[in-house]
């Protein structure tokens, strides 16, 4: 009980007064080794449980406990080991056997499975288990590298297993039947599977709808059998006249047949499903009766007429349309707006259809549309406004249409603002019908809001700047109208970070709730901005949800899989496998946890521990990548934000290829600066005992080596990063953000870092070669800080200016300034890292020097230039990061002194409440920017206390 309530620590004592009593009671000693876990004595824990098992346990409650230990310890192979020994001493124990083949199941160990299923059917012959097997066998076949092993080897092995079964009559349940149809696909027998789903097992296929007919159609597509196809599609929309899967059959087995010019056979059916249509005049009637049964049905159906759509659009594709008069486009997109304009879902029929009109109807086609939407004005000249809900969604589509059909787009600068004002009086007239809406509900005129936005973005990006504060200022009033609005979070997460603003953004995104997979998904909105906009703290926060969710999904995966078996849902086990998969080879996955352990050594190294423990204590090796390079999966959802751009201006293929490519390349860049700042520590300067020598010497050089690898992999890659850049992509506004690449380079940081790298070599050089026969290198290293001091200076004259200026009464922000600050940040702390390694090179040379100079009693003995080179370069960094720690100072008086108030915003037309907004926006803008530079500021103060101990 203490444990399920929390209490570890009463739990310990409990287990401790038991075993006083008890000495050898096992399972109090494991309850006490899951206290000590959740107290973080794992080690103890550890100890303690590795005792009990030793002595291989077979009562319940021990083998339960030490099962819930190792889960917790996220060991779930030390599980497969006891099961392994109970089973070996209670030989027919069920329980312990399918307890068994679960904790293979979690470790994914099929051939064991395998085995282990069929000792569990030997001793109880109960079907499910037989089938735990054969799916074992499957899954062999999935993970197998050798394709042709798992279609010659494991796939046969399985069907005949099953087909044993078959013949034996002893196939029960639905699921089996469904994993036999399951091999017989991987196996591409599909004339086999198609008998078996149209046969006696096929009755058993009830749990889904039309599961049999999905399964019939399936394998008849991939039998090229159109007839049959097309027959089935009929009957079914006979059925159900609305099934929109199956008009898409119906027409691409048509067009099938037209193109093979099939014929029926004379004397026989036309196919095993009925009657074929193999004409385009058959399938305009058969669309044609559709329409006139929907008039007779009790509900509108929408699924006849945008088939009758459709079917123009593919006889226009085939250059055929005027043979057959369906009717004009234009006309049936009418009568389907009269029919249909009051649901949400009509501009997404439409919107899928309106390319078949020609862009001179446009206009004409929107006002057509207009008329018939009942609108009334409450005087002469104003805006006439829907009286019901009905009208406003009919309104709110045509609006979603004219912006769809490029109308608004097409406006002067004046015009768009009326528009705009427009759609807000609509907005605010529309949130009448929604004053008895739950909080958690929307708004029925949220979108005219969104759209009202969206025109103003369209001139924020033409150079009106007080539009995107107008743009925040309506999207938080909508917010306030509407507080589950995903869409208004989203814009305004959007805006804000361009803006350059991150506070605001943590607490809108905790509010969207994001629920497992959306970590992966939409995380990168978060991620992308946290760090770069010098918010250390919340990034951190940030990369942890994003680790958390990662790091869950295995043992999480691994629990639907024991669930899948345990209620027969086969077919869902290889998708979870895949699922698992693509998950850890998730971009946006290797993306935090460089970034992650960056952020963390940027923090920590050399600040509140040394750089080597930073290391060791994330694990990390300068030789180990563990980034799937091959095959990085962009989880991402870039289309998360709603747009009702034309096509042209859409986020398209091409853009989403290019997000890919760049973010590869800004992540290789991260991974590799990782990878050698690591690399560091193992170059430390370490006295060797001297017959040690060889061997000492033969690890570092390959850890240098290792170094000079890296770094010429690190050139490579800023090349190719370069290369990139030079296209100058320019992404839609709402399309995937771009990386930080593009600052990276053009503020110097690169060429810092990398001048950094190698200068490491250098002293490397000097390290192994001794002061005496080195004036060469030592001359390149003198030379080496000199540059470096002056690239950080260059680096530090790009973060001047004012973060936020006030200019002709609007406010305007410059975020690449803050971003630049972050970059010098980090480049400062590289440099510093580097530092120290240096200052652990010459300390020892030193002291020699130091001693020579005793045993001689010269004063003459002359310092090599390399100390002077260092001390100078040194005391230079430390006037470098003070007078960028002032001119934070400066950036933080300025901040404070802003008295946004006064501003009198230029558009005058800015109502009461949305003044209230503004300033709200303005204010968050303004505090957002005082935190980064607060947070910055810290940071460089602890690094200036690290460059002040570096003397030699």
């Amino acid at each position: 009980d203490y444990l399920d309530n929390g209490n570890n620590k009463m739990a310990i004592q409990q287990a401790d007064k038991l075993l006083k009593k008890h000495k050898d009671l096992h399972c109090a000693k494991v309850l006490k080794a899951i206290g000590l876990q959740r107290t973080g004595k794992q080690d103890e824990a550890y100890a303690l449980a590795q005792e009990v098992a030793a002595l291989e346990p077979t009562d319940d409650n021990s083998l339960q406990a030490l099962t819930i230990l190792y889960r917790e310890m996220h060991r779930p192979e030390l599980v497969t080991k006891l099961y392994e020994a109970a089973v070996k001493k209670v030989p027919n124990s069920e329980e312990y056997h399918s307890h068994l083949f679960m904790a293979y199941a979690r470790v994914g160990e099929y051939k064991k499975m395998q085995q282990a299923g069929m000792a569990l059917y030997k001793i109880v012959p109960k079907n499910p288990y037989y089938f735990w097997s054969v799916m074992s066998l499957i899954m062999q076949s999935i993970s197998a590298q050798d394709e042709n092993l798992s279609k010659t080897m494991f796939l046969p092995l399985a069907e005949r297993m099953v087909e044993k079964m078959v013949k034996e009559d002893k196939i029960e349940a639905e699921a089996e039947v469904e994993l036999y149809y399951m091999i017989l696909e991987r196996l591409e027998k599909y004339k086999e599977a198609l008998d078996v789903v149209r046969g006696k097992l096929g009755e058993k296929l009830t749990s889904e709808l039309q599961s049999r007919e999905n399964k019939c159609m399936a394998m008849y597509k991939k039998l090229c059998r159109w007839p049959e196809c097309n027959a089935l599609s009929r009957r079914l929309l006979l059925k159900n006249s609305d099934d929109w899967q199956f008009y898409i059959t119906y027409f691409d087995s048509a067009f099938q047949l037209i193109d093979e010019s099939w014929t029926p056979p004379p004397e026989e059916e036309h196919s095993l499903e009925g009657e074929v249509h193999y004409s385009i005049e058959q399938a305009v009637k058969f669309i044609e009766e559709r329409i006139t049964e929907e008039s007779k049905s009790s509900r509108p159906l929408r699924g006849p007429y945008l088939a009758k759509l459709e079917l123009i659009r593919r006889l226009r594709s085939r250059g055929c349309n005027d043979e057959y008069k369906l009717g004009d486009p234009e006309e049936l997109m009418f009568q389907y707006f009269k029919k249909f304009g009051d649901k949400p879902c009509c501009f997404t029929d439409l919107k899928v259809f309106v390319d078949l009109l020609p862009s001179s109807q446009y206009t004409k086609f929107i006002s057509q549309l207009l008329e018939v939407i009942p609108l009334s004005a409450a005087a002469e000249g104003e805006i006439a406004l829907p009286a019901d809900i009905k009208a406003l969604q009919q309104h709110l589509c045509v609006v979603q249409l004219s912006r769809l059909l490029g109308i608004y787009h097409a406006m002067e600068k004046k015009q768009k603002l009326t528009v705009v004002r427009e759609l807000m009086l609509r907005y605010r007239h529309g949130l009448e019908f929604g004053k008895s809406c739950l909080k958690t509900e929307l708004q029925f005129s949220d979108y005219y809001c969104l759209l009202a936005v969206h025109l103003l973005l369209d001139l924020w990006l033409e150079g009106e700047e007080t539009a995107v504060w107008q743009c925040l200022t309506l999207l938080e009033e909508g917010l306030s109208h509407s507080p589950s609005n995903a869409q208004f979070k989203l814009l305004l997460i959007r805006i804000y970070c361009r803006l350059g603003a991150f506070e605001p953004v943590a607490e809108l995104y905790s509010s969207l709730d994001a629920k497992h997979i959306q970590h992966d998904t939409i995380g990168y909105l978060l991620t992308r901005y946290a760090e770069s906009l010098g918010h250390y703290a919340a990034a951190s926060q940030s990369c942890n949800f994003a680790l958390r969710f990662f790091h869950s999904n295995q043992k999480d995966t691994s629990e639907y899989i024991i669930q899948a078996y345990k209620y027969g849902a086969f077919e869902k086990i290889p998708e979870f496998i895949a699922f698992r998969n693509r998950l850890n080879s998730s971009l946006h996955f290797a993306q935090v946890r460089t970034e992650r352990m960056l952020l963390d050594l940027l923090l920590e190294a050399n600040i509140s521990t040394s750089l080597e423990e930073s290391v060791k204590s994330m694990s990390l090796s300068p030789e180990e990548d563990d980034i799937p390079w091959k095959d990085l999966r962009d989880n991402r959802d870039l289309t998360v934000l709603f747009s009702w751009d034309p096509k042209d201006r859409d986020i398209s293929e091409e853009h989403r290829k290019l997000s890919l490519e760049e973010e590869t390349l800004w992540l290789r860049i991260r991974s590799l600066t990782l990878r050698l700042v690591s690399g560091l520590p193992t170059l430390s300067h370490t006295i060797q005992p001297k017959n040690s020598e060889k061997t000492a010497e033969n690890g570092v050089s390959s850890k240098i080596d290792t170094i000079r690898s890296l770094l010429q992999q690190l050139e490579a890659a800023v090349d190719s990063g370069k290369k990139f850049l030079e296209q100058k992509i320019q992404y839609p506004v709402l399309g995937p953000p771009p990386t930080r690449m593009a600052g990276f380079f053009s503020n110097g940081s690169c060429q810092c870092q990398t001048s950094l790298f190698y200068l490491v070599s250098d002293i490397y050089e000097l390290d192994t070669n001794g002061l005496e026969d080195s004036a060469e290198i030592q001359e390149r290293i003198g030379n080496s800080f000199k540059s470096l001091v002056e690239r950080l200076t260059g680096l530090f004259s790009k973060c001047k200016g004012d973060l936020i200026e006030v200019r002709d009464g609007t406010l305007k922000t410059h975020p690449n300034l803050l971003e630049n600050l972050v970059f010098f940040v980090e480049t400062i702390s590289i440099a510093l890292w580097v530092s120290s390694y240096c200052d652990g090179v010459l300390r020892p040379f030193k002291s020699n020097l130091q001693k020579k100079k005793k045993k001689k009693k010269e004063s003459s003995v002359a310092m090599p230039p390399v100390f002077t080179h260092f001390l100078d370069y040194v005391t230079e960094l430390q006037t470098l990061t003070s007078n960028v720690i002032d001119h934070i100072k400066g950036l933080e008086i300025i901040l404070t002194a802003l008295k946004l108030e006064e501003l009198s915003l230029k558009d005058t037309l800015l109502l009461q409440e949305e003044k209230t907004f503004t300033k709200t926006v303005q204010g968050k803008v303004q505090s957002s920017y005082h935190h980064s530079i607060q947070e910055i500021g810290e940071l460089l103060k602890k690094r200036l206390d690290t460059i002040k101990k570096l003397k030699i």
